[in-house]
């Protein structure tokens, strides 16, 4: 399942994992959210609804780029650091592309919109098939 994040001027590829959790998020896409700096190490949002956590582990350690959801609270959390293993956070997928280019593109310091949208096969087929150039980040630098 592969999708597309936009944040800011930034538009970032992800490919979610296979799982419950992960299918049910997809299912709410496209999805715009108001996201807010967390911790100094993560972008948060709320979703509009909470996500099944069937299967799910008790928790994680988030590296930058991953993107998860944190089911005691309901919200979505984009790591832009690494961080320590967390009970209630559940992996959803992960972004492509270098690690610092992901954490500058997810580092925000206001309140701003994320926009997710999934990527889909060709003429709107529905199927999760991407061509290999829309895999890549296409990440723009801010002058």
């Amino acid at each position: 399942m592969h999708i597309q994040l936009a944040i800011n001027d930034q538009r970032l590829q992800a490919t979610l994992d296979d799982t419950a959790c992960g299918r049910d998020f997809y299912a709410l896409l496209p999805l715009t959210l108001s996201v807010e700096a967390y911790a100094a190490t993560e972008t948060i949002g709320y979703l509009p609804r909470k996500l099944t956590t069937q299967g799910a582990p008790a928790g994680v350690e988030p590296r930058v780029g991953d993107i998860t959801y944190y089911a005691p609270w309901g919200n979505l959390a984009l790591f832009h650091r690494d961080f320590s293993y967390s009970r209630g956070l559940i992996r959803l997928g992960h972004i492509e592309g270098a690690p610092a280019a992901i954490s500058r593109a997810l580092r925000i310091d206001r309140t701003t919109t994320l926009t997710l949208t999934p990527l889909t096969g060709p003429s709107g087929s529905g199927t999760d098939a991407v061509s290999e150039p829309a895999l890549k980040p296409h990440l723009q630098e801010k002058n």
